[in-house]
């Protein structure tokens, strides 16, 4: 008998890197998202003993130790053993973690990675308590993700780890003394449903480290860099028109806005998108693309594309042939999600 978890990845409409702590608490950040059906998954078997053990089957990497107070962080798995040790469980646990989508693909994996496992290892908590007082809610699972990530040096935001744990479409706002305001978006159906055909997720075949790019952005944003600062200000501010878009139906709107949050975000350091990046840009407009949107910190990764109506295979296509991989997807409505293998 196993625990198993998962936890949905997801795509950025737009805000991004608003939610980052030194942007956030001094100006306060907003992004636009949504979760997919690129999982992050968790098994967890009791073994005899007294130590543990981590597999991360597409990254290729195991830690393992005699005791859990022996998991040290040295750069490998880093997040899930800050995971375990916060929880201060018995020994004798055999884990195994995957993730649908690509590593440094810019759909936050890492953090629903993080979110699988806190959430496994909580409910593994509360059955040994024989108390379901003891489950921490969603927004408690995502919130000592974004701690544990802060405490072993990982510079990231906040969106990831909510959007996992909750799913669906969130507006999420980012204020100062870690205040996290998140309004999931009750959308039509019929835009739902438009988004879903006619949005593309293209994996550039670059991975990327988020922590890297973010460190560069916000540097420049401390330094007071007039171009950075009022690109951030920017990016704030589409994902809070976005917002309005969804609500209010606008697609034509939304396509435009994601234009704008491209512009905005390729200001903000060098690299962000990078020459192949682009190349993937141009050769998706030309076969049909109304827009296309950098995935997370951007540097690699993934790239999202809105298109015309009935055009998306020619995109698809094009992007193929350009050196890119498209994602198939499906919206996550349920987010974080536990159960007991039978």
């Amino acid at each position: 008998m196993a625990l198993r978890a998962r936890a949905p990845t997801r795509v950025d409409f737009a805000g991004g890197t608003t939610d980052l702590a030194a942007f956030a608490e001094k100006e306060g950040g907003a992004v636009v998202s949504a979760a997919i059906d690129r999982y992050a998954y968790c098994s967890l078997t009791r073994v005899n003993g007294e130590g543990v053990r981590i597999t991360a089957q597409d990254l290729q990497q195991f830690v393992e130790a005699h005791d859990i107070r022996d998991l040290e962080y040295d750069g490998n798995l880093d997040l899930l053993k800050a995971a375990i040790r916060s929880l201060d469980l018995p020994g004798g646990l055999l884990i195994e973690a995957r993730c649908d989508a690509p590593p440094g693909s810019g759909t936050g994996s890492s953090a629903s990675l993080g979110v699988a496992l806190l959430g496994l290892l909580d409910r593994l908590r509360a059955t040994a308590a024989a108390d379901r007082r003891h489950y921490m809610s969603r927004f408690e699972v995502a919130d000592l993700s974004c701690r544990l990530e802060h405490e072993i040096g990982i510079i990231g935001g906040k969106q990831d780890q909510y959007s996992a744990a909750i799913g669906g479409f969130n507006y999420m706002e980012f204020h100062d003394r870690d205040l996290v305001v998140v309004e999931p978006l009750e959308l039509h159906s019929w835009v739902r449903l438009e988004l879903q055909k006619h949005l593309v997720l293209c994996y550039s075949g670059q991975s990327r480290l988020s922590g890297d790019t973010n460190q560069r952005m916000i540097s420049a944003y401390e330094r007071s860099d007039t171009v950075v600062t009022e690109a951030l200000r920017r990016i704030r501010r589409v994902a809070q028109d976005v917002r309005r878009a969804l609500i209010g139906g606008d697609l034509d709107w939304f396509g435009e806005l994601l234009e704008e949050e491209w512009e905005a975000r390729s200001l903000l350091a060098a690299g962000v998108v990078t020459e192949h990046m682009q190349v993937l840009r141009d050769a998706g407009k030309a076969a049909g693309a109304v827009a296309a949107k950098v995935c997370g910190a951007g540097g690699g990764g993934c790239l999202l594309f809105y298109c015309r109506p009935d055009t998306e295979t020619d995109v698809v296509r094009a992007l193929t042939a350009a050196g890119g991989h498209n994602l198939d997807f499906s919206f996550d409505f349920n987010g974080l999600e536990v159960w007991e293998s039978q």
